[in-house]
C-alpha cells in the first residue's frame, strides 16, 4: 500500500494518508522521550509520506501538542491533516483528588471491582483522571507535574478546549476535532460538546468531527444519533479482535462516516506475541497468544511479516480511511511505514480465513478496493477545510 494515498473522511473535504502518527508517545506515556528525538521522528514521519498527526491534551497535558508544533510550524500547513481532541482540560490538580475522582467514578458506573487486584488499572486510571478544579491557565511548561486532566464534555468545555489546543499548537484552525473517550459521558457530550463541534465545523474552524474510543458500541451509538464524518476506534478491529465489524463499521458504511483505526498491534501483542506481551494494556490470556502464534505461522509461511500483517488488515475493509500506529523512534518510523508498503499475496488472507483465524466475511485488502478508495483524492491536499 502507497503510505502517502490520500482518502476523504465521510462527505468533507479533509483527506487524510493510509498511515498516521499518533502523538501518544510523544507526551511520555510509559517511558519519556527528549525534544530532540520527538522532533526527529515527527520529521522522518512526514519525510516517509505521512501527513496525518493525531494528537489530544491528554498526551502528557498538552507536551505532545507542543512538540508536535514545533514540527508543524515549518510544514506547508495545507499539506498535513492534524486532529486533536476534546473533552479533557489540562489544570492543576493533586493526587488526593486523583484517588477521589477516581473511587467516585468506579462507584457510579460500577466497575470498581476493576480495580480489585489490578494495580496497574489503579495506576493508569490515576494518572488519566483527576478531580473537577475551577479552570486556571494552565503554565507554560507542559511538563509540570501539578497539571492533569480535567474530564468536561459541556459546550463550554468543548471550545475552551480547543482553544487552548490552538495555542500550543500554533495554529488557527485545526482539520479533525474529536470527543476523546467520553465512555460515561455520552448525555453531556450529545448536550453539550457535539453541539460545539457541529458549530466549528460549520464555520469553517475544523474540517471534520468525530468521536475517539477503545470501544465500538457507544461509537456507534454515536453514529446513529448525531451527523459525524469520522471516528477513531482503538484496538477493536484488529487481526485479533474485530468487534466492530459488527456494528460500528456497517453504521459508519450507511451513513458515509470514515473510521480511522487505532491500537493495530493491540498493545503489542500483534508485534512480537510471546509470552507476557500485552493484550489491549494487560497480559494477553494463553488462548489470546495461541491465536496470534497461529497468524504468525501463516504470515511465515508466506514470507510476511505479521506487523505488516496487522497496519495493513484493517485498510481492507471500505469504511476504513486510515490507520494509525504510536512510534517511539525514527526506527519505529521508517518499520511501520515498510510493513504499510509490503507485499501481501492474497492467498495468506485466504489462509487465514481457511484456518478460522479471521471470519469468512471479514473483508481484506485488495489492490481493486484500495484504488477505488483513493482514486477521488488524487491532487487533494491532505487537510483540506471545509470551509
Amino acid at each position: 500500500m502507497d503510505v502517502s494515498a490520500r482518502v476523504a473522511l465521510g462527505s468533507s473535504r479533509v483527506h487524510v494518508t493510509r498511515m498516521g502518527l499518533g502523538t501518544v508517545p510523544l507526551g511520555g506515556l510509559y517511558e519519556p522521550i527528549g525534544d530532540e528525538d520527538a522532533g526527529a521522528l515527527v520529521r522522518r514521519s512526514y519525510e516517509l509520506g505521512v501527513r496525518l498527526f493525531d494528537t489530544a491534551p491528554q498526551y502528557g497535558s498538552g507536551l505532545a501538542e507542543r512538540r508536535l508544533a514545533r514540527v508543524l510550524r515549518d510544514l506547508p500547513r495545507d499539506d498535513v491533516t492534524v486532529a486533536t481532541k476534546v473533552g479533557r482540560l489540562i489544570r492543576p490538580t493533586s493526587t488526593p483528588a486523583k484517588v477521589v475522582t477516581v473511587l467516585r467514578e468506579a462507584i457510579t458506573n460500577r466497575d470498581a471491582s476493576r480495580f480489585v487486584g489490578a494495580s496497574r488499572h489503579v495506576v493508569h486510571r490515576l494518572q488519566g483522571k483527576t478531580a473537577h478544579v475551577a479552570p486556571a491557565t494552565p503554565p507554560a511548561d507542559a511538563t509540570d507535574p501539578r497539571l492533569g486532566p480535567v474530564f468536561d464534555f459541556s459546550y463550554d468545555g468543548a471550545m475552551r478546549s480547543l482553544e487552548e489546543s490552538l495555542e500550543r499548537l500554533g495554529l488557527d484552525r485545526v482539520d479533525m476535532l474529536l470527543l476523546h473517550d467520553p465512555d460515561h459521558y455520552f448525555k453531556q457530550a450529545m448536550a453539550g460538546a457535539v453541539r460545539a463541534l457541529e458549530q466549528l465545523r460549520a464555520d469553517g474552524t475544523v474540517g471534520a468531527i468525530g468521536v475517539g474510543m477503545n470501544q465500538s458500541a457507544m461509537l456507534t451509538r454515536f453514529a446513529r444519533e448525531a451527523n459525524f464524518d469520522c471516528f477513531l476506534v482503538a484496538g477493536r478491529y484488529t487481526l485479533l479482535d474485530q468487534t466492530a465489524l459488527d456494528d460500528l463499521l456497517p453504521a459508519c458504511e450507511s451513513r458515509g462516516s470514515s473510521v480511522i483505526v487505532g491500537g493495530v498491534y493491540n498493545s503489542g501483542i500483534l508485534a512480537d506475541p510471546r509470552p507476557g506481551t500485552h493484550f489491549n494494556y494487560e497480559p494477553a490470556a494463553q488462548a489470546v497468544l495461541d491465536k496470534a502464534l497461529s497468524i504468525k505461522a501463516v504470515c511465515d509461511r508466506y514470507d510476511v511479516p505479521l506487523k505488516a500483517a496487522a497496519v495493513q488488515f484493517p485498510l481492507g475493509h471500505p469504511a476504513v480511511a486510515a490507520a494509525l500506529a504510536g512510534s517511539r523512534s525514527v526506527a519505529e518510523v521508517e518499520e511501520n511505514t515498510a510493513m504499510l508498503a509490503h507485499p501481501i499475496p492474497a492467498d495468506l488472507w485466504a489462509e487465514l480465513r481457511h484456518e478460522g483465524l479471521i471470519a469468512p466475511h471479514v473483508p481484506t485488502p485488495g489492490p481493486g478496493a484500495i484504488t477505488a478508495k483513493t482514486s477521488e483524492a488524487e491532487g487533494v491536499p491532505a487537510g483540506a477545510a471545509s470551509s
